[in-house]
């Protein structure tokens, strides 16, 4: 028993030190893509990405989950870098990141559950597309210009060899990463066959990676005015960063739940989140969040503890610091052949076979929130995604809104209500009356129903005019304690009755009373 312990502990061990060397080699190109996306130096990107994912991995809310330079802080502080320059940039994501600390403090991660399944499936989607995309930006010579015919066949090769050997070998065996042999493999044969294909030293000095690192506050802030409008200039990069950063994080932290049957903490995400972004900034990163395509490739290596994200982002600071030389030679095609595949394995296939089975609103969502993941980025197509699917959660649940009808032996009439209501179903909610023909007492029982919002009060007010006006009385039955509570507080803005129920503790009518001074 105990030596076979020892053997799940040093396959376990094994599997996470590998798994982050395939990712930390992964977080090389990407970085430095981010990185000139940004409009920052690649050293500027691959610092981030060491940076982030050492403090997440420590202090993050989801093991296994990879954090770093990611292309939506990219292209949201692109246009501050642009026009103020890379100074404003640090200061930027040092307030990002104190917005964050702020929502995990607060606990609002929480707010993440709010977002639908359909909106899921097409954040998924639509970032395995945006992986697969980026990857052809890199199909270039040495010098940047387009491949020529003989460079295009030596990326396609080495792009089919790295996919090939990624598919084929978990079939075989699982005791080593897939991707890292695919790497390795294609490089070596890149190295003999195709010598004069690009690679990662071609994109970045990994020599002078050092230079520079762990510049000081007051180094890079120095010549930036810290007045109101700078701040102004800061604030909405800030708030952005902030906000694509939370999400893309709690979103990947949602979907590693799923895949891993685990559950991570969104408000400890946010918090580290945070405090990865403020050191980054002070130190003169770029800044960033969870990654979803190099978070895939950890789980599907075999990971799922911290170890293999601490590993790989240890690993990423030696390659900077001692074995630039080396990882400079692995050819960019093997990469993005990487990609390639984790865009596959991302896409989530089986939302295809579901279209006929599921609401007609889930697929639009699906599709949109796609769509505007490619287009536009992560934020928008979330809060999009979001939008529609409470609008026709509303829309649905405001036709649901029904009234049994029926007079009892002591001629009071009776209205018992089912569905919810609130200010999508009022208006359906007040055709169900007749004032003019009813009888003088009225009851409407909310037992199947609930009160849930203002315009829901101000609807049984406009019932209730209508029944005095017509000299009549209404009645309130089965309301729960909260709703009783919500109509106490509106005042002047709800006067009715509001039946005893023993269910519900309500003690505030006489009803029972009163039909005791009839029979008398």
């Amino acid at each position: 028993m105990t030596y076979s312990f020892i053997n799940r502990q040093q396959g376990f061990v094994k599997d996470e030190i590998l798994s982050g060397l395939t990712v930390a080699i992964a977080l090389v190109p990407e970085a430095i893509a981010f990185a000139i996306i940004a409009g920052v130096d690649a050293k500027i990107g691959l610092f981030s990405a060491f940076l982030m994912g050492i403090i997440t991995s420590l202090l993050g809310g989801r093991p296994g989950m990879i954090t770093g330079a990611t292309g939506a802080v990219a292209v949201v502080v692109a246009p501050l870098v642009a026009e103020h320059g890379v100074t404003y940039l640090f200061p930027a994501i040092m307030f990002a990141g104190v917005l964050q600390m702020a929502v995990g403090a607060l606990k609002l991660g929480k707010f993440i559950r709010m977002v639908p399944h359909s909106v899921m499936l097409g954040f998924v989607n639509g970032l395995a597309i945006v992986i697969f995309m980026a990857q052809f930006s890199q199909f270039t010579m040495k010098d940047g210009t387009e491949l020529t015919q003989r460079g295009m066949i030596a990326f396609l090769v080495l792009i089919g060899i790295t996919m090939l050997i990624m598919f084929l070998l978990p079939k075989l065996t699982k005791a080593v990463p897939s991707a890292l042999v695919g790497i390795v493999v294609a490089t070596v044969l890149a190295m003999f066959v195709f010598p004069d294909t690009i690679t990662i030293g071609d994109k970045a000095d990994m020599s002078t990676m050092a230079d520079g690192l762990f510049s000081p506050f007051f180094v890079l802030f120095d010549g930036i005015p810290f007045t109101t409008e700078s701040l102004w200039i800061i604030f909405p990069f800030a708030l952005k960063v902030a906000g694509v950063g939370l999400i893309e994080s709690l979103l990947t932290l949602t979907l590693v739940d799923e895949i891993t049957d685990t559950r991570g903490s969104g408000n400890r995400e946010s918090m580290a989140q945070g405090i990865a972004n403020l050191a980054t900034g002070f130190f003169g990163g770029m800044g960033g969040c969870a990654m979803i395509g190099q978070t895939m490739i950890n789980l599907n290596s075999g990971a799922r503890a911290r170890l293999s994200s601490f590993v790989a982002a240890v690993f990423l600071l030696s390659f900077m610091l001692v074995l630039g030389e080396l990882i400079a030679i692995v050819p960019i095609a093997v990469l993005v052949g990487v990609m390639f595949m984790v865009a596959i394995a991302t896409f989530e296939w089986g939302s295809l076979r579901v279209w006929n089975k599921v609401p007609r609103t889930d697929v639009i969502v699906i599709i949109v929130v796609s769509g505007i993941t490619v287009i536009e980025d992560l934020a928008v197509a979330v809060l999009v995604g979001v939008v529609i699917s409470a609008l026709a959660f509303a829309w649905e649940n405001a036709l649901r809104i029904r009234a049994r009808k029926y007079i009892d032996e002591h001629g009071v009439k009776h209205y018992e209500i089912y569905g919810p209501l609130f200010f999508a179903s009022t208006t359906t909610f007040l055709t169900k009356f007749d004032p003019k023909n009813d009888p003088n007492s009225v009851i409407i029982d909310f037992e199947e129903s609930k009160v849930m919002d203002q315009s829901a009060i101000e609807a049984i007010n406009k019932v209730a005019d209508k029944y005095t006006q017509e000299g009549k009385t209404i009645h309130l039955r089965h309301l729960s304690k909260d709703c009783v509570n919500m109509i106490k507080r509106a005042g002047e803005i709800c006067e009715v009755n509001v039946l005893e129920d023993p269910d519900y503790f309500v003690a505030i009518n006489d009803y029972e009373r009163d039909l005791k001074t009839q029979k008398a």
